[in-house]
């Protein structure tokens, strides 16, 4: 008898244990969607493409096969949005534009980064990241290409707004 009781007890046990394991594991792999889902998004807002949709299933779903499905799915998004952020279009041109600007950090007022982007210009085509960051000097050197690739691409306004580094680039006549 004492040797069932403690047979039933330790059963009873492994089951909540492993119970509560997999109610911990389904809770990371909810995180972990949740965490691709905002770091996508957000590199989604500074490449300015569409954002992906999604119905926050997650929430609801108790399977650990379509949580880890979902988990796989936010992944490979984030991932193809990763690397069209790494890859920003004509990334030379900018890299020499930025060789005869300020360092990526540059923090002297009137121009901040590293293609020293004043105000205005932070305020037209990036009030989120001006709001959520701070000024040019504090995003990271990728989202600062990004954002002049808003301006390039606005009304064709192209290597414009660097006149005289675009000219020693020979991106301008």
């Amino acid at each position: 008898m004492k040797r069932s009781a403690l047979t039933l007890t330790a059963v009873a046990v492994l089951t909540a244990t492993a119970v509560g394991q997999t109610a911990q594991a389904r809770t990371s792999i909810k995180d972990e969607i949740v965490n691709y889902r905002q770091h996508t998004w957000a590199l989604q807002s500074v490449v300015r493409e569409r954002l992906y949709r999604t119905n926050y299933s997650e929430r609801w779903a108790k399977s650990p096969r379509y949580l880890r499905w979902v988990r796989k799915l936010w992944r490979s998004r984030f991932q193809r949005v990763a690397h069209v952020y790494d890859n920003p279009p004509q990334l030379q041109s900018w890299l020499c534009i930025h060789r005869y600007e300020g360092s990526w950090s540059d923090p002297g007022s009137p121009y901040y980064g590293g293609l020293q982007m004043d105000l205005g210009f932070q305020e037209t085509y990036a009030p989120e990241l001006l709001r959520s960051l701070g000024t040019a000097d504090h995003w990271p050197w990728l989202t600062q290409i990004w954002v002049a690739i808003r301006a390039y691409n606005d009304h064709h306004r192209g290597f414009s707004p660097w006149p005289n580094t675009a000219r020693y680039c020979g991106l301008i006549v």
